[in-house]
């Protein structure tokens, strides 16, 4: 293990946040003997939780502000993902870091990775789920969060790391060269985040940099379009293109291995000069871009070196991941569905085409800037639609009533939209949170925006 020496340096974390990379940021300088520092914008109250989790170690609290000497005296300061690197407080310092280049200067373990606007969770729950019934010992981190620092003492050598990146934290990599996966996949890129960047070109420059230092001997998994076509022609790693039926059906790109969905839903791969299934007939969750997902995490898995028996065993058997399509209750012959994951409107209008049954559908919350036409396309599909507040809602609201879709709300409350939804429902039903919109204002995060739609759907549904 190549650990950087912090002993008596002082660092300096910016932004403790509330999904543990803050956390074991901390953690793990502490254990290196550092000095130090936690400041975050938030007060006490908001990082309540975080805090509580690092009673009892040495670290001094800057909170509900950050402090000009705090950031000159530091050695080393790292930042939360969700800082830009423009921030005054950082933008031209030289000695910057997050728990992903920490991690990834601490280890040698072999990377499997993973960026894309939509998907990129399930992809990595997938394939880690894999790889460990072939590896034990790999482990799962990243913009999953979990941070990669909590296991990384516990890695013995060649244990693989599945890791899903961020753009923010892929952009934080940039030029370092220290991210070299194994195995690298975007599986697609919408529009999202444009709140952040000045543009579409700057969003997907920060997913390249996933395949910055990627050369002979890694692969590359990209979706099999014009985008993953370009990505593959520029790629120094041997490219693999997925396809789903509808670009399949457009012809096999000669020149590069290739794997597809077939008319039954099994899945294929070109390799080792035959063509092996290495996706079941059955899952346990529905629609194509769940499946289409589990191909990436299958071609994957197999490039790694497991086995395609191995494969679709583990792939029957997976339930999905949670806040992304997850299907965690049954009441009155109605299925809730948890998806608060999908932040984006073409990530919402693809959660309602997956459904098998007629949905009331719960949708809206914050703006990103981002176009809302994928709504258009699915208005008449939902029985019914409840609308949470939120500063996307408007826009979302008047194209659905565009297209004629029965409505309610918006709703302040999750309680009053749940209670809306279920009234609409009937046994055969699902009720379905996919808000095609972020969760600031309402709640803090999407995590507990799922939450408290779980907590509301059992009160509602059960009692």
């Amino acid at each position: 293990m190549l650990r950087p020496d912090f002993k008596g340096r002082k660092a300096l974390v910016m932004g403790l946040g509330l999904h543990g990379g803050g956390l074991e940021t901390a953690r793990f300088l502490i254990r290196a003997d550092a000095d130090v520092t936690c400041t975050d914008l938030r007060d006490e109250n908001h990082l309540k939780q975080s805090i509580e989790a690092l009673r009892g170690l040495d670290i001094r609290f800057v909170l509900g502000e950050h402090r000009l000497k705090d950031f000159d005296e530091a050695d080393i300061i790292v930042k939360n993902p969700a800082v830009p690197s423009d921030s005054p407080w950082i933008a031209g310092r030289d000695n910057i870091e997050t728990d992903i280049s920490l991690f990834l200067k601490s280890t040698d373990a072999p990377i499997l990775a993973v960026t894309g606007t939509k998907g990129k969770s399930t992809v990595v729950t997938a394939l880690h789920n894999i790889v460990k019934k072939h590896h034990p010992g790999a482990r799962l981190g990243g913009n999953i969060t979990v941070s990669p620092l909590s296991f990384l003492e516990q890695l013995k050598p060649n244990d693989p790391v599945v890791l899903e990146l961020s753009s923010w934290q892929l952009a934080d990599l940039r030029g370092l060269g220290i991210l070299r996966p194994k195995v690298a996949c975007i599986t697609n890129l919408m529009c999202d985040h444009q709140d952040r960047y000045e543009n579409f070109e700057d969003y997907e420059a920060d997913k390249l940099v996933l395949l910055e230092n990627l050369g002979t001997g890694d692969f590359a998994v990209f979706p099999n379009g014009a985008d993953g076509r370009k990505w593959a022609g520029n790629c120094k790693a041997e490219p693999v293109l997925v396809a789903d039926g509808e670009s399949a059906a457009e012809g096999q790109p000669t020149g590069y291995r290739t794997a597809r969905l077939g008319e039954d839903g099994r899945g294929w791969l070109d390799i080792d000069g035959k063509v092996e299934c290495i996706l079941p007939e059955t899952l346990r969750v529905p629609g194509k871009v769940f499946r289409q997902n589990m191909l990436f995490a299958s071609v994957m898995a197999r490039l790694w070196g497991c086995d395609a028996a191995a494969i679709r065993q583990a792939q029957e058997e997976f339930v999905g991941v949670s806040y992304r399509m997850e299907m965690f209750l049954e009441a009155g012959g109605i299925q809730f569905y948890d998806d608060t994951a999908a932040t984006t409107p073409d990530a919402a209008a693809a959660a309602v085409r997956a459904m098998n049954r007629p949905v009331v559908l719960i949708a809206g919350g914050t703006d990103k800037e981002l176009d809302f036409a994928p709504f258009e396309s699915i208005a008449s599909v939902p029985k019914f639609v409840v609308l949470l507040e939120g500063s996307a809602t408007n826009a979302i609201r008047t194209i659905l009533e565009n297209g004629n879709a029965e409505l309610s709300g918006p709703y302040k409350s999750m309680e009053n939209a749940v209670e809306a939804a279920v009234s609409h429902a009937e046994p055969g039903d699902a009720v379905l949170l996919s808000p095609g919109a972020a969760s600031f204002g309402m709640f803090r995060h999407e995590f507990e925006r799922g939450d408290v739609f779980k907590d509301a759907c059992r009160r509602v549904a059960l009692f």
